[in-house]
């Protein structure tokens, strides 16, 4: 474990990021890190227990009918050459770090691609479709290859590997909350300094969001920050999102006032969740992001009919029994 990297560069005021949090730029991310990480190996593929990740939480603040399509209906979405480039980089970023100090280049990190390309559509054949047929199909996978290559020079812009030697990479995090809901998540990765200090870091494939629309980051961050401060006894002393969307980070030093008010906002959002799933009133919310949701034709907002939750479906996805409907 070695001391905590300099600070990363790009201090200033983050460009114009997505027009509306969670927009396009956001898209570019893995839609579930405890689900990517099963992809990559990383985490069991047993059932789990049911639990709350930022994601998802995220999800329900945004629209509780597509949680529910999510979570319990678990309702198939077609593949994005964004996250799909977004699981890629991130693979590529958490084994290059197996590569010896002095070898870890972006030349290095650029080689791995393909290879790795492979592997994940090995693990996931539905990203096969995002370039199958059609003219120009092998061409069309080059340029999407050099996309990611053009990300992981970004990201040697903003650190050098061989100056780091992460304690964790791709690590399964989870508390249970007294009286609260069981947390989870994949922190990308971890540095402990010499003093013991510890540093969260998660990449993110898309831009930086404008200063007014980072409270969704922040919440993601401290969420983590809660759960190891949970499960370790210690506040992590820096949160910090690199963006290789535009070079920008952001960064938090949380204080445990943070991450208090933190774990009471998942405690009021568990609480809604609770309520409904024990009700079925999953009420969809229209914001600007409709126009990247994949379930429009199942949306009532939209014209839609959601389907009919199959039986044991919530239950089984939140660990909450429906209540009774009276005949």
């Amino acid at each position: 474990m070695t001391s905590l990297a300099p600070d990363l560069a790009g201090s200033g005021t983050p460009p114009d990021g997505p027009a509306v949090p969670g927009g396009p730029a956001d898209a570019a991310e893995p839609l579930e890190s405890v689900e990517t990480a099963e992809l990559l190996g990383h985490a069991p593929r047993e059932r789990r227990r049911p639990a709350l990740s930022p994601s998802r939480a995220n999800d329900f603040m945004q629209c509780p009918l597509l949680f529910r399509f999510r979570v319990i209906d678990k309702l198939p979405e077609p593949p994005s050459s964004a996250a799909a480039r977004g699981t890629l980089v991130h693979s590529v970023l958490e084994r290059l770090y197996d590569a010896p100090l002095g070898e870890r280049t972006l030349a290095a990190a650029q080689a791995m691609l393909p290879g790795e390309w492979e592997r994940l559509q090995e693990a996931e054949p539905r990203y096969a479709e995002l370039f199958a047929g059609g003219a120009g199909a092998d061409g069309g996978v080059q340029a999407w290859l050099d996309g990611a290559g053009n990300l992981l020079g970004t990201y040697f812009t903003l650190e050098d590997p061989n100056r780091l030697e992460p304690a964790e990479r791709e690590m399964f995090v989870e508390t249970q909350l007294e009286d609260g809901p069981l947390l989870r998540g994949i922190v990308d990765r971890l540095d402990v300094a010499p003093t013991g200090a510890v540093r969260v870091v998660d990449y993110k494939t898309g831009k930086s969001p404008r200063p007014q629309y980072q409270g969704s980051a922040l919440f993601q961050m401290r969420f983590y920050g809660l759960v190891l401060w949970r499960e370790r006894g210690e506040i992590p002393k820096m949160l910090q999102l690199v963006y290789l969307g535009d070079g920008q980070v952001l960064r938090a030093e949380p204080q445990e006032a943070d991450l208090l008010a933190v774990e009471e906002q998942v405690r009021t959002l568990w609480s809604t969740i609770t309520q409904a799933a024990r009700t079925g009133q999953w009420t969809p919310r229209r914001t600007p992001l409709c126009g990247w949701c994949a379930h429009q034709a199942v949306c009532p907002q939209f014209g839609g009919t959601p389907p009919e939750i199959p039986e044991g479906a919530v239950e089984l996805a939140l660990g909450i029994a429906p209540e009774a409907v009276a005949s």
